[in-house]
């Protein structure tokens, strides 16, 4: 028989409780959220602490026509798309240049981006405000993404750095001999090897570009362009007492960035893991 038998001792029973009551700290308050969301309203203000007795679907649509669910989720989608995408353009781009400088050059940047990830934002909320009131882009989706780029870029240069010095440099030899530019190089070589790495970095970025409702209160407050977080906030202030609508807007604000965990899961373990071994 192959492979090595690993007693079941005390610590493995304390270390496997602990993960399980890790893990239900996490999904209790979601199960109780979805359990919420789907109880009617009678039965909530019968009961409000006991187990729906019956389903209500329809709370889900309330929600979303009382609340502009569905706009304020295509203002989230764009808003989040575009800072994404160019977070992996400019940090995939800046971290190859970093990581394949010579000198002190690439190392004095890299610690700069590494600075930025510890100053804390809200201190240049005014300057901020100023600069994209002066340029007109305050209240707009250029706005928005132009703010979480600069915001962001620090720890996509980070978490692309990292990744990019365990590349192997024969394939960029092999491309260079080819007669391959440096940007179709760095387009058809590295990038596509850096695809661990860019899903750590849209997860990671995305997440907290999504959720975010510190920077959109102050830049879209009062406009048609207001994300999810916001749009939800707004909403709960007219139905604070039906806490099944409120559930059921939270839970259709948390579900998309659910489903992108599970999808891109993998994609971020291997990121965390580090780069390619030659």
């Amino acid at each position: 028989m192959s492979g090595t038998y690993q007693r079941y001792t005390w610590m493995s029973f304390v270390r496997e409780t602990a993960l399980a009551s890790g893990a239900a700290l996490w999904i209790v308050p979601f199960v109780l959220l979805v359990l919420v969301s789907l109880e009617p309203t009678s039965q909530l203000l019968e009961n409000p602490t006991g187990l729906p007795e019956s389903w209500d679907f329809g709370n889900y649509g309330t929600a979303w026509s009382e609340a502009g669910i569905g706009r304020a989720a295509v203002n989230s989608v764009i808003i989040t798309a575009g800072s994404v995408g160019a977070l992996v353009v400019l940090g995939s781009a800046s971290a190859y240049a970093i990581a394949r400088a010579r000198g002190r050059m690439g190392g004095v940047v890299y610690l700069m981006a590494v600075i930025g990830l510890i100053l804390p934002t809200q201190l240049g909320v005014i300057p901020l405000y100023t600069a994209l009131r002066s340029m007109g882009l305050v209240g707009s989706y250029a706005g928005m993404i132009v703010l979480y780029t600069g915001l962001w870029l620090p720890l996509a240069i980070f978490l692309y750095t990292n990744f990019a010095r365990n590349l192997p440099r024969d394939y960029e030899e092999a491309a260079a001999v080819d007669g391959a530019s440096p940007l179709r190089m760095f387009r058809s070589v590295v990038f596509p090897l850096l695809r661990p790495a860019t899903g750590t970095v849209a997860v990671l970025t995305g997440v907290q570009i999504w959720n975010d409702f510190f920077f959109p209160i102050i830049f879209l407050n009062g406009t048609d362009r207001t994300p999810l977080p916001l749009t939800v906030y707004t909403y709960i202030g007219g139905v604070a007492t039906k806490w099944n609508l409120v559930f059921a807007a939270v839970a259709m604000t948390i579900l998309p960035v659910l489903v992108l965990f599970f999808a891109a899961q993998r994609q971020l373990m291997r990121g965390f893991s580090g780069g390619v071994k030659s």
